[in-house]
């Protein structure tokens, strides 16, 4: 790692840990905390929200000066896309305050996600090709490239990020679990960016931003947590991870293998709510994986720590397969999801 990338990381970490204690307090002011009123809710106190702003303000105050160092710049990602990616986070972020502080109904706080989609798109973030694991081609490291229609791909790249914006929103249940994930994300995003993108990529020193940040809000949101990310917060890791994954190189697989457990577990309890209980998607219960390794007998750190160890190994595998390795790796992902859903449940129906 050289010099600007160490001082990059490790300034977002420490304005992350400077500016969480500032929103801590400005959030109590205002009265936007969490309490402990209802089953899932399984913190002692209540406890401040916003922690999404110490988010926002660590990369946007490094993010500048990096941007006027020229370190972000390049032929994958300029200004337009960098003004919409701050643009979409602000959004997101603010309007997840809003919702902390005023509880909106569902439809309003989807229009915050979706318009933050939107602004990505217009800023030129969008899909350019897929790759066909199954065939070998002239591309990098030997991959078949598909180049697909702007509109397509926009299409694609809208659903990868709505996607992933509400996977992080709905895994935000336990003390420093999305916070966590969203670190090892970007950070073997960054990984990746360092064999795929041009050295010193603007890429990179993004993924970096994004974990450094959550490594220093970590420090305060590991539990006990003295802040939570807050609406803000948990929608904008996903969307940062969505667009790292987009703009170092369309990297879906790679970020599907990060988020494979916690997609997978999302997805299921989307289709259960929808399709089986006839309930809205975005209503809250006890049933996602993370409570049930709190009812199998895990304690709540271990339990953050199963599933940072699952997106860790997961993730750190992508480095070294190639596309239809990494199929496969999905595949067995799946397996190991299906799994752990059995051993959990054995072991619950055991204490109980």
């Amino acid at each position: 790692m050289n010099i600007e990338r160490f001082l990059v990381f490790f300034s977002s970490m420490a304005l992350a840990a400077l500016c969480t204690p500032l929103v801590l307090r400005f959030a109590r002011a205002k009265g936007a905390v969490d309490l402990p009123n209802q089953e899932r809710k399984r913190h002692p106190s209540p406890t401040p929200l916003w922690g999404g702003l110490a988010l926002w303000l660590a990369l946007v105050g490094v993010g500048f000066i990096a941007w006027r160092l020229g370190l972000l710049n390049d032929a994958r990602i300029g200004n337009t896309q960098l003004l919409g990616i701050v643009l979409a986070s602000l959004l997101l972020v603010g309007g997840g305050m809003w919702d902390d502080a005023k509880g909106l109904k569902p439809w309003r706080q989807f229009l915050f996600p979706i318009t933050a989609v939107v602004v990505s798109l217009a800023a030129g973030i969008g899909v350019q090709y897929v790759t066909n694991p199954f065939v070998a081609g002239t591309g990098p490291y030997g991959r078949a490239l598909l180049y697909i229609s702007p509109w397509f791909g926009s299409a694609i790249a809208g659903i990868w990020l709505l996607g992933m914006t509400y996977t992080t929103k709905l895994l935000d249940g336990l003390d420093g679990l999305v916070a966590g994930i969203g670190a090892i994300g970007a950070f073997i995003l960054f990984m990746v960016s360092l064999y795929w993108d041009v050295p010193l990529s603007g890429t990179s020193y993004l993924a970096l931003m994004v974990a450094g940040a959550c490594l220093g809000f970590l420090a305060f949101n590991i539990h006990p947590a003295s802040i939570f990310l807050g609406e803000g917060g948990s929608t904008l890791i996903g969307y940062l991870l969505g667009v790292l994954a987009i703009i170092s190189g369309a990297k879906i697989a790679t970020a599907l293998l990060i988020m494979g457990i916690p997609i997978l577990d999302v997805a299921w309890v989307v289709v259960r709510r929808i399709f089986l209980e006839r309930t809205s998607f975005a209503s809250a219960d006890l049933k996602h994986l993370h409570f049930r390794l709190l009812d199998a007998g895990l304690t709540h750190r271990q339990a953050v720590f199963v599933l940072w160890g699952f997106t860790a190994f997961f993730g750190t595998s992508s480095l070294f397969l190639q596309s239809q390795q990494k199929v496969m790796a999905l595949l067995v992902l799946g397996i190991v999801m299906v799994l752990l859903a059995i051993v959990v449940v054995v072991r619950y129906k055991k204490r109980t």
